[in-house]
Order: structure tokens, then C-alpha cells, then sequence
């Protein structure tokens, strides 16, 4: 994918994340963002954000099927964040292939948390990319 879909996902996974830790309505941090001159913040980031969003109740249950070594509460929420985006990208958005899912996981894991959540990451999400929910878009695909 170009390094604008990158910085989409990068900005969506921000956007994210902050809504974790602050639990504010979206309308409130995206106006925050729209703030902050140095921030990467555009439509497609802010629709990516609205997406995950709406399905992070569904992403969370896909998540909890594939870690074996974590109830999701438990994940650390960085973590969290990129499981919900790479999941959501892969089962909905025919533009983003499992792959390149899995790979900007694991290269926004690996600049926002620790050596061991990579692994953990990357694990959970091979593990998914094996599923039926990867098998069913692979499917819609052709």
C-alpha cells in the first residue's frame, strides 16, 4: 500500500487509541486532532476511525478467539488498537489485502510497543489469517 494508506492507518490507529484511554465521543477527538497542526489527519482517517469504531464490540470477539494467551481485557491496549484496525481491514476492506493487514500491524506494533507485543501481535493475527473470517473474504474477492 502507498505510505499515504500508511499514514491513514497510523493516524486512525492515534485516533484509536486515544479514544481508549479518554473514552470521549469521536466528534470530540477528532477536534482535537483537526487542533494539532502536525498530525497527519484527513477524511480517510477519520473514516477509518468511524469503521473500526462501529465494530470494535465484533473485533474484540475475533480478538478473543485468537489469543490464547490473553482475555482482551487483559491486552495491552496499544495492542488492542492495532488488532481492532488489522482485523477490521482485512474481513472489510477489499482495498487491503490479509497480508498487507498483518504486515502494518506488525510495523505499527513495532513502533509503539514493546518487542514481546509483537510477537503477540503477529501471533494472534496468523493465527486469524487462517480463519474462515480471512477464508470468506478471500472468497467475496474472486
Amino acid at each position: 500500500m502507498s505510505s499515504s494508506r500508511q499514514n491513514v492507518r497510523e493516524a486512525a490507529f492515534l485516533l484509536l487509541f486515544e479514544k481508549l484511554l479518554r473514552d470521549d465521543p469521536l466528534e470530540d477527538i477528532f477536534k482535537a486532532a483537526k487542533e494539532v497542526d502536525d498530525f497527519a489527519f484527513n477524511a480517510d482517517a477519520e473514516e477509518l476511525v468511524r469503521r473500526v469504531d462501529s465494530k470494535k464490540d465484533e473485533l474484540d470477539e475475533i480478538v478473543a478467539m485468537f489469543s490464547n494467551k490473553r482475555a482482551v481485557s487483559r491486552i495491552p491496549r496499544v495492542n488492542l488498537t492495532v488488532l481492532r484496525i488489522a482485523i477490521y481491514e482485512a474481513m472489510y476492506d477489499e482495498r487491503v489485502p490479509v497480508n498487507v493487514a498483518i504486515s502494518e500491524a506488525v510495523r505499527l506494533t513495532q513502533m509503539y510497543a514493546l518487542e514481546p507485543d509483537v510477537s503477540f501481535v503477529n501471533g494472534v493475527l496468523g493465527s486469524f489469517s487462517k480463519s474462515e473470517y480471512v477464508n470468506n473474504k478471500e472468497e467475496d474477492m474472486q
